[in-house]
């Protein structure tokens, strides 16, 4: 019987019981897991894809804790703009404050060790330099290519090695954990409370009983474009690192009534469209270190390239304070006169000297089917297409349909600018500037990249989510990035400190409650 389509009932038999069900084998639902297991539940871990990870060990790795609890809830508070209740933002900062003693039990269960160093937050807002982080550098006989190859891009940032930590944390513990098995439908009763699922592996459906509580841990929408194109002003915006995001857990929480909030918010920059269609992902261009205002930016950190609209004309700070973060955001004008996005795509522009600083392109996936790196020095980039090269402004301007005196004054007034030492238009870091003038030049365009959503099911500080009128749907629970408490501006590693922060919580109160029947 196909679920999809049809709202589920209590089935008259279920094929298998658990206390816990927890959708999703990130760090999220491993944490999820982990905790409902310590607290006595029977758990079941099910993972749509044919490998666990999610887009979480495609991360960095490093989570973000606070030693000042009230500095920390200061600053949250402040990046979130109204759109986060007081009580999850201070029960989150004060969850960041065990993180070290969390991780580092768990990394001594693996024989990992974890390494503290302190990390101010992105943006100079009240309490933004309470935050330190945490890295996993020391794991014995592990091994990220042989582990985990179907892995690109940020395993060097320590990513996958805190996956590991947290996957050998739920094989030491024996909970039954399921990949290639999909989420369908949540089972309510009469009453409101979600009472289990309907699974499906292959072609076969199950209905699992969860007799205590079920934890949405599945990740956002960033790899759904028809939710993407129903939420976001911008189109397109293409997915920087996994097909795995859907949006599953939203559709499946507002089946059962739950509200929705955050759904505009996604964490993303700008990046390149690989011209091989098998291969599904967006290319971000080299993350160069995060700063803050006035001009923190490091003074031998370099941006070679400028970004130009379909006009020829630049628009925006191409280095913004936290670009991964905001990048994207000047792309989403919409023109009421032309009727289109003038900054979609954008085209981005660099010489010869810049070509030879670094590959400025960051490939990131966690996908078994996929392969791709960038060349240390761009050229393979221009033989495979996504990035071209011209010998003279004139053929820059033909091979970009662009006016070339209107390009020609963009580069003229941008090197002027380097030679005086200011960004006069849109600010960008002085230290970070770099004229655009010796030939070849180099070219691609540019689009708007979701790394992840922040969007999804409200959840209390309890991470119960929540009805459209504030309401427990009772026995349900979200963790990590489905339905994110970052509402406005996000804070680097955030959304990982969430996934345990939140995952400890909803595992823990998973498993405290009485069983239905």
């Amino acid at each position: 019987m196909n679920m999809k389509g049809k709202k589920s009932e209590i089935p008259s038999s279920w094929d298998e019981e658990f206390d816990i069900v927890v959708v999703g084998f990130g760090y999220a639902g491993g944490v999820s897991a982990i905790e409902a297991h310590d607290e006595g539940g029977k758990v079941l871990l099910i993972e749509k894809m044919p490998d666990p990870g999610g887009i979480s060990i495609c991360s960095g790795g490093s989570v973000r804790f606070a030693r000042d609890t009230e500095n920390a809830f200061q600053y949250l508070k402040a990046t979130n703009a109204g759109t986060t209740p007081d009580d999850v933002l201070r029960t989150f900062a004060e969850g960041m404050r065990d993180l070290p003693e969390y991780i580092g039990d768990l990394a001594k269960k693996t024989k990992a060790k974890l390494t503290i160093k302190k990390a101010p937050a992105n943006y100079p807002l009240p309490g933004y330099d309470a935050f330190e982080a945490i890295t996993i550098r020391e794991f014995p006989d592990f091994d990220a290519a042989v582990d985990y190859p179907h892995v690109s891009g940020l395993m060097r940032a320590d990513g996958t090695r805190l996956f590991k930590v947290i996957e050998n944390n739920v094989a030491q513990r024996g909970i039954d954990t399921r990949l290639s098995t999909e989420a369908a439908r949540l089972i309510t009763n009469p009453g409101g409370e979600v009472c289990g699922l309907t699974i499906r592996s292959g072609s076969r459906e199950k209905f699992v009983k969860a007799r205590r509580g079920l934890i949405l841990a599945c990740g956002g929408f960033e790899a759904d474009e028809e939710m993407k194109r129903q939420y976001w002003q911008e189109k397109p915006v293409l997915s920087a690192a996994f097909k795995g995001n859907t949006g599953d857990g939203i559709r499946m929480a507002a089946d059962v009534g739950a509200g929705l909030w955050h759904m505009w918010h996604y964490h993303g920059s700008y990046g390149f469209k690989h011209p091989d269609p098998s291969y599904p992902y967006a290319v971000r261009l080299k993350r160069l270190p995060d700063w803050l205002p006035p001009d923190g930016a490091r003074k031998d950190v370099k941006m070679g390239w400028i970004i130009l609209d379909k006009t020829g004309k630049r628009y925006m700070n191409e280095y913004a304070p936290y670009v991964q973060d905001t990048g994207h955001r000047p792309m989403q004008f919409y023109d009421p006169i032309t009727q289109s996005y003038p900054r979609i795509p954008s085209r981005l522009i660099f010489d010869e000297e810049a070509r030879k600083l670094y590959a400025i392109g960051s490939v990131t996936y966690n996908d078994r089917n996929a392969s791709f790196n960038w060349s240390q020095d761009n050229l393979k980039e221009v033989d495979l297409g996504i990035l071209g090269r011209a010998d003279s402004v004139a053929e820059l301007a033909a091979h970009n349909c662009l006016d070339e005196g209107v390009l020609q004054a963009s580069l003229d007034q941008w090197n002027a600018f380097c030679r005086k030492g200011e960004d006069e238009d849109f600010r960008r870091p002085p230290s970070s500037m770099v004229e655009v003038k010796t030939p070849p030049f180099y070219f691609g365009e540019i689009w708007p990249v979701v790394s992840n959503t922040q969007g999804g099911p409200i959840h209390s500080a309890n991470q119960e989510i929540l009805n459209s009128f504030g309401e427990p749907i009772p026995r349900l629970y979200a963790a990590g990035e489905l339905g994110s408490v970052f509402g406005h501006l996000y804070m680097s590693g955030g959304n990982l400190a969430e996934c345990f922060v939140g995952g400890r919580i909803a595992g823990r109160n998973a498993a405290s409650l009485p069983a239905w029947d």
